[in-house]
């Protein structure tokens, strides 16, 4: 299985960036992926991994940081099994990679809930 993630740039205070994230590949008992929840995290320089958003398979329940609520959008494509981030009102604190996350069961804030990970993409906000 892999997650392949793209959207991440270089964006001034206040602007926006859209992430995407897609799954692709077969479990490791030769099944297609199909994507339970997927989610978000971001690493900034010299802190721990945290959580930023996180969506069920269906799109029905939806969890979201609190530094983050108001400002990003999660959604999918559950067709595609694609996850999308829409970042806006970005502040320098958002600078960070981004990691998207998927699992074959429910949505969670926890890191360890999610089997599956993506390379990351850089994302810096300037002032």
């Amino acid at each position: 299985v892999q997650l392949q993630a793209s959207g991440g740039g270089s964006v001034q205070a206040g602007g926006s960036l859209r992430l995407s994230c897609t799954a692709t590949g077969r479990t490791a008992s030769g099944r297609t992926f199909g994507a339970g929840a997927m989610a978000w995290f971001r690493q900034a320089a010299g802190k721990e991994r945290e959580f930023v958003a996180a969506i069920s398979r269906t799109g029905g329940i939806t969890y979201y940081a609190d530094s983050v609520k108001g400002r990003f959008s999660i959604s999918r494509d559950v067709a595609e099994d694609t996850v999308y981030l829409q970042m806006g009102g970005l502040k320098p604190e958002d600078t960070a990679v981004y990691y998207c996350a998927a699992n074959l069961l429910a949505a969670s804030q926890a890191a360890g809930q999610y089997d599956y990970w993506g390379p990351g993409t850089q994302v810096t906000v300037s002032s």
